[in-house]
C-alpha cells in the first residue's frame, strides 16, 4: 500500500514539474548560486577549528579546537570592535527603517503621481552608486577646505569642521549616508505592502471624515505592520554586519577608534596577515550571534504581537 502511495506521489510530482517546467528552470540559476557560494563553503568552515595551512589543505590541517575564537574574544580590540559594530548596526536600523517607511507612505499618499515618480527615481538612484562614488560626493559636501557644507558654515562666521576625520561627527556621517543611499531601495518592499491594502478601508475612512494623518496612523501603518516586523527581524539577523564596503571607503587612521568594526578587523587579520582560520572563526561567531538574535526577537514579537517570521 505504501509503495503504491509513493509511486502515485512521485508521478504527481513529475507531472507537476513537467507542467510548470518554465518556473522550475528559472530556479536553476539562483539554486546554483546558493549551492556554490553559500552551502558548499560551509565545508571549508571547519578551518575555524584548525591551524589552517594552505599546503596541507582543509582536511590535512591540524585541529586546534576553539583557539581562534578565544584569540578573537581576548583580543585587545574586541570590546571596541563589538561596540562600534553594534553602534553602527543599531544606528542604521533606527534611522534607515523609519526613513524608508516614511518615504513609502509619502509616495503612496501623494496626490501628484508625476511628482511622486520623480521623487521615487531620485530616492532610488543612490542605491546604484558605489561607495567610491558616494565618498566623492560626501567629500565635495563635507571637505574642510572647499566643501559646500563648510562653505556655508564659514559664511555664517563658523569654523570649518573635518567631518570625515572627527571622531564626534564620523559616526553620524556613516549612519546618515547609509540612510541616504539605501532609503529609496528599502522603501520598495513597504510600497509593495501598501499597494496590497484593501482600498475600501480608505474609502470608508474618507466617508467618515478621517484626516490624512489619522488615516496613516490607524489604517496604513497597522496594515503593513507584519512587513515591518519581518524587515526588522531580518535586519537583526545581520546586526554584526555594519557595512564593510562603506566603512572601508570612509574610515581613516584618525577615526579608527570609532570607525574600526569587526569586518574591517577581519580584513586586516584574515586577508592581509593570512590568518584565514581566525577570519573564518569570526564569521561563524557573527552567524551564531545573528541566529540567536533572530530567535530571541521573533520570540518577543510573538508575545506582544500576532506577527512573526516563524
Amino acid at each position: 500500500m505504501r509503495n503504491n502511495a509513493s509511486i502515485i506521489i512521485r508521478k504527481s510530482l513529475l507531472r507537476d514539474i513537467k507542467r510548470h517546467r518554465s518556473v522550475y528552470l528559472l530556479l536553476v540559476v539562483p539554486l546554483a548560486y546558493y549551492i556554490i557560494f553559500k552551502y558548499f563553503p560551509i565545508w571549508n568552515g571547519q578551518i575555524a577549528f584548525k591551524d589552517f595551512m594552505p599546503l596541507d589543505g582543509v582536511v590535512g590541517s591540524k585541529w586546534i579546537g576553539f583557539r581562534h575564537f578565544i584569540t578573537f574574544v581576548k583580543s585587545f580590540y574586541f570590546a571596541q570592535l563589538l561596540r562600534n559594530t553594534l553602534m553602527y548596526s543599531f544606528g542604521k536600523l533606527l534611522v534607515s527603517v523609519p526613513a524608508a517607511i516614511i518615504l513609502a507612505v509619502v509616495l503612496y499618499e501623494s496626490v501628484r503621481p508625476s511628482l511622486a515618480k520623480i521623487v521615487q527615481t531620485l530616492a532610488y538612484l543612490p542605491h546604484f552608486l558605489s561607495w567610491v562614488i558616494m565618498y566623492g560626493i560626501l567629500l565635495s559636501l563635507l571637505a574642510p577646505g572647499d566643501g559646500i557644507i563648510n562653505d556655508i558654515i564659514k559664511v555664517f562666521g563658523g569654523e570649518p569642521i573635518a567631518f570625515l576625520t572627527n571622531v564626534k561627527t564620523f559616526p553620524w556621517i556613516v549612519i546618515l549616508s547609509d540612510a541616504w543611499k539605501e532609503m529609496g531601495w528599502s522603501a520598495i518592499i513597504f510600497i509593495a505592502a501598501l499597494i496590497g491594502i484593501d482600498p475600501t478601508l480608505f474609502e470608508a475612512a474618507r466617508v467618515e471624515g478621517v484626516s490624512a494623518p489619522q488615516r496613516v496612523w490607524y489604517i496604513t501603518l497597522p496594515s503593513i505592520r507584519p512587513v515591518i516586523v519581518m524587515v526588522v527581524l531580518l535586519r537583526l539577523g545581520t546586526i554584526l554586519d555594519a557595512g564593510f564596503q562603506q566603512m572601508f571607503i570612509l574610515y581613516s587612521i584618525p577615526v579608527y577608534s570609532v570607525g574600526d568594526i569587526i569586518d574591517t578587523w577581519v580584513y586586516r587579520q584574515g586577508l592581509l596577515d593570512f590568518q584565514f582560520g581566525l577570519a573564518t572563526a569570526v564569521g561563524i561567531f557573527k552567524g551564531a550571534i545573528g541566529l540567536l538574535l533572530i530567535w530571541w526577537s521573533n520570540l518577543m514579537v510573538r508575545k506582544i504581537s500576532d506577527s512573526s517570521l516563524f
